[in-house]
């Protein structure tokens, strides 16, 4: 599978909106941080994603970051983690059906 490693950070201005993102967000990926999430995401999955944000966002009060990693299998991110959780890439898992 053609997999990415994406970092996804947003600043969303509105309570709202930020609980939509965020609940869009844990169907995608690996919850960080308050507003950071970790995505292993195919080619079709990245646009879907990006799609899905964009309907969503105010686009004058709110910022999204896709931080493109690399193919997920090979990479190896230079990460500094500081406090209470260290940085690991995300393995990929079989998706049972």
């Amino acid at each position: 599978m053609d997999q990415r490693l994406y970092i996804v950070a947003y600043d969303i201005s509105d309570q709202k909106r930020w609980r939509r993102v965020f609940k869009l967000m844990k169907g995608f990926g690996e919850w960080m941080q308050l507003s950071v999430f970790q995505c292993r995401l195919t080619p079709k999955q990245h646009a879907e994603l990006v799609a899905l944000l964009d309907g969503i966002i105010h686009h004058t009060e709110d910022h999204i970051l896709l931080l493109d990693f690399g193919h997920a299998e090979n990479v190896s991110p230079r990460v500094v983690s500081l406090g209470k959780t260290s940085f690991t890439p995300i393995e990929h898992e079989p998706v049972i059906v």
